[in-house]
């Protein structure tokens, strides 16, 4: 990381950051090679030390195709954006929190895939629903497997 001054190791603070952010940007390489993003919400677990985020989606579509054929993404969210003004033009500057890093993401079903429901619902609505196999049967949910991840932030 280039700016270690802005490096969040501890993952309390970590974990503060992904509680605040609702989006997640999900990146995988499209059928040329070339870089696809898309916004998505999500819900997460952490453990051990190992976060595993989860989106929902249509049972079918681009993403899901790109993913089977190569199942590594990387991805981005951010918060606590908030410009930093200044008397002059190269004084100005943007305050956030961030987070990166990369895994693999996998369909899932069953037990997990209730749970990643519920997950999700907690992380956007702040409520702990459960689910049923005939509610989880109309979407598909991926499983992002996080391998790398860093955080960084520049505050006030």
């Amino acid at each position: 990381m280039r700016r270690n001054d802005r490096e969040i190791t501890d993952s309390r603070e970590i974990l503060s950051i992904v509680n605040e952010c609702k989006v997640i940007r999900l990146a995988m390489l499209d059928e040329q090679g070339l870089p696809y993003i898309i916004p998505l919400n999500f819900g997460y677990r952490f453990a051990d030390g190992v976060f595993t985020f989860y989106c929902h989606s249509a049972r079918e579509g681009r993403k899901l195709e790109l993913l089977r054929r190569d199942p590594r993404v990387s991805f981005e969210m951010d918060c606590r954006g908030e410009l930093q003004s200044a008397d002059h033009a190269c004084g100005y500057g943007y305050y956030y929190a961030s987070v990166i890093g990369s895994g693999t993401a996998e369909l899932i079903e069953g037990a997990e895939k209730l749970d990643a429901l519920s997950a999700l619902m907690h992380h956007m609505a702040g409520r702990e629903d459960t689910f049923t196999e005939e509610q989880a049967r109309g979407v598909a949910v991926l499983a992002i497997r996080v391998k790398l991840l860093s955080a960084k932030a520049k505050k006030h």
